[in-house]
């Protein structure tokens, strides 16, 4: 990686609206790194990270087919610190891995803008903050999250406001934040932030 490129961590709680930023910057041509989308791929049916995640927490997190059953795993990892920690400690190096290698293809390539975006839901979580450029927190407030979760992902209040407890507070993704896009109005309110962003990561 050189000088010239803007290495920057993207994050946000369940709900703010955090995906809407990332294609915004892709838009204006950030080269999106996606843990989310990489942790998929790297759960596929036989893969060497599924094996290891089925042998850990047994074959209960598989379904008839030999995929992910993602309901079942959640089952036992939600609300567990410890079981949690172990899945964590098999996925993140290798999706961590997989990152670097995008990052790596991205800086080669003709035409690349100079800013790479890592979208990390648990960046503050799992303490990556400082290993950026600069940090990008998405916002909502809590109702706004929740209902978002309710309407879009048909989870029931409770279950949303667990799920919302269950990760880093406000406060603490603020503390990481170099930039706080607010993503409770208009599409064209966010947009216009994130314009005033990519000028920011762009003109420096």
């Amino acid at each position: 990686m050189t000088d010239s490129v803007k290495h920057v961590g993207l994050t946000g709680g369940i709900g703010s609206g955090k995906s809407t930023v990332a294609r915004l910057l892709t838009t204006h041509g950030a080269v999106l790194v996606d843990a989310d989308a990489i942790s998929r791929e790297l759960m596929v049916a036989g893969s060497p990270v599924l094996d290891e995640v089925a042998q850990e927490f047994g074959s209960d997190v598989l379904d008839d087919s030999g995929s992910l059953d993602r309901a079942g795993l959640a089952r036992i990892v939600f609300g567990d610190d410890s079981a949690r920690e172990r899945l964590n400690a098999i996925v993140h190096p290798a999706v961590r891995a997989e990152s670097k290698r995008l990052v790596d293809e991205a800086t080669n390539k003709a035409g690349f803008s100079g800013v790479i975006v890592q979208d990390i839901p648990l960046l503050v979580e799992t303490g990556q903050g400082d290993k950026f450029d600069g940090v990008i927190v998405v916002e909502a407030p809590e109702p706004v999250r929740i209902e978002r979760l309710v309407s879009d992902r048909g989870m029931n209040e409770d279950d949303a406001r667990a799920r919302i407890r269950s990760q880093a507070t406000d406060d603490q993704r603020r503390a990481a934040a170099t930039w706080i896009i607010d993503n409770s109005g208009s599409q064209e309110e966010t947009a216009a932030q994130v314009d005033r962003l990519w000028r920011e990561l762009t003109d420096g």
